[in-house]
């Protein structure tokens, strides 16, 4: 009989106990793993840098900001959202727009929102996010500067002391947490009001919010979201208070405080409108004319359109003036002088009864060289003005319908200025009253003629995207 095999016992258990070991030991480690990367955290991605230089109680809050990419590859600028959280006062809604930035204001959208889960010091916030022509920050490489302004849209102080992103005491760029960043829908850097931590495994991660639209190229779009006529952000957008001498209407009497910005519930997204206020006591010395017109003489060829509020009575006192509301483009001069005109005057004017509209092309003001037509009813109430330039030919439409064309030496022979007026045409009696126009919104496209539908569309695409101005006519020059 063969003998019996023994059973290689003592070679077995020494590797189940080191198998044992290795168990134990890696499941120790994965207990403790989210302990240790909770304070060792991965480096960010991207930083983000804050300053202000307002007190706690302003008319805006300016937040300035920067991103500052810390990663080891490109950063597009498209693929990031920021996050600025601050607390409302009272019941206003609150509005943004941008100053200046190295990217440009026209690549960047802004929106107001509430959080789903509000916290003390952040009810609401403002996100900011950029079109691919924001472009792309290599590694290493800063945004530079992004100012906005924040602020209540019926125009009263705000208190900025409990609002969680704000710090009066960064004066200059310094890191902030309290301003979150976001790459493609995940948080990258900061910490949430309601404890959401920073990036790294605790990161929280939502659906990457769809592309901001680049804006067009040869357009200009503003829906006058403006603090008051001395914002910094309207002369950075290229537009120019009147207060200057001369006429029209009664000379010497324009003035910058009759152009203001109120919130309107009739606005394209419940926004606000630029207000153009003409008041009067019946004496020049009482008399302030308001005028608000861009800076740029480049428009030539294209679509004007304006979403404008035309008033047939006074908002204060007795009815009769002959005010003229007028939506107008003027450039050039001598044999290169350009003018086309929408004028409405409820009471007429001249010697010619209203409620009348002139839609009028201009080529000599001094010999009153001109052709235009008249409409002749009320047009109280909102309407959509537009004017085409094309192959030399003027088209004046309102809300789509044809009023009248142009062409021949009255075509535009120079750039033009665009522009809104509310002035007296003269002073018929004394007492004191005050008449409003208003504006919802411009929008200019050089490249093409447009319908009313199309425009319509435009509009409220960019309205909703919170693009609430760009302008790449100019900025392509």
């Amino acid at each position: 009989m063969a003998p019996t095999r023994r059973r290689p016992s003592r070679r077995i258990w020494p590797k189940i106990r080191l198998l044992l070991l290795v168990c134990v030991v890696a499941a120790g480690a994965t207990a403790l793993y989210p302990l240790w990367k909770s304070a060792n955290p991965d480096p960010p991605e991207l930083v983000v840098r804050y300053r202000t230089d307002t007190p706690a109680t302003a008319p805006a809050a300016k937040p300035s900001l920067e991103v500052l990419n810390e990663s080891k590859k490109p950063l597009p600028l498209a693929d990031v959202t920021l996050r600025y959280y601050f607390t409302a006062d009272g019941d206003s809604s609150y509005a943004y727009n941008c100053v200046q930035a190295t990217v440009g204001c026209s690549n960047i959208a802004g929106t107001v929102t509430k959080p789903a889960d509000p916290t003390e010091d952040a009810d609401h916030y403002l996100e900011l996010r950029f079109t691919a022509d924001a472009g792309t920050l290599e590694p290493g490489a800063n945004s530079k500067g992004i100012d906005v302004q924040l602020y209540r849209d019926d125009h009263k102080e705000l208190t900025q002391s409990d609002d969680r992103s704000f710090d009066a005491e960064k004066t200059t760029y310094k890191e902030s947490k309290k301003v979150t960043a976001y790459k493609r829908g995940v948080l990258v850097w900061g910490d949430e009001p309601d404890g959401g931590g920073e990036q790294g495994a605790s990161a929280k991660a939502s659906a990457a919010p769809a592309p901001v639209p680049a804006a067009p190229a040869g357009v200009m779009f503003d829906n006058f979201h403006y603090v008051g006529e001395k914002d910094p952000a309207l002369f950075k957008h290229g537009w120019l208070v009147r207060s200057s001498k001369g006429g029209p209407g009664i000379e010497d009497t324009w003035s910058a405080g009759g152009v203001t910005f109120p919130a309107e519930k009739d606005a394209l997204g419940d926004g606000q409108v630029l207000n153009l206020r003409a008041s009067t006591d019946g004496t020049r010395s009482g008399t302030k004319q308001a005028s608000l017109g861009t800076a740029s003489r480049e428009f030539h060829d294209g679509t004007y359109a304006a979403r404008i509020h035309f008033s047939d009575e006074p908002t204060e006192g007795e009815n009769g003036d002959h005010v003229n509301q007028t939506f107008y483009t003027i450039g050039g001069s001598g044999r290169t002088y350009s003018e086309l005109d929408n004028e409405y005057m409820p009471n007429g004017g001249w010697g010619r009864l209203g409620p009348k509209l002139d839609t009028v092309s201009w080529y000599d003001h001094e010999s009153n060289d001109r052709v235009y037509t008249t409409t002749n009813k009320s047009l109280a109430g909102w309407h959509t003005m537009i004017i085409t330039v094309e192959d030399d030919v003027v088209t004046y439409r309102m809300d789509g319908k044809k009023l009248f064309s142009s062409s021949g030496k009255y075509a535009p022979r120079s750039g033009m200025s665009i522009n809104f007026n509310h002035w007296f045409v003269d002073l018929p009696f004394k007492g004191d009253r005050s008449w409003d126009m208003q504006v919802d919104w411009l929008y200019y496209n050089a490249n093409e003629v447009l319908s009313v539908k199309d425009v319509n569309t435009a509009v409220k695409e960019y309205s909703e995207n919170g693009m609430n101005y760009f302008d790449t006519v100019r900025e392509s020059r």
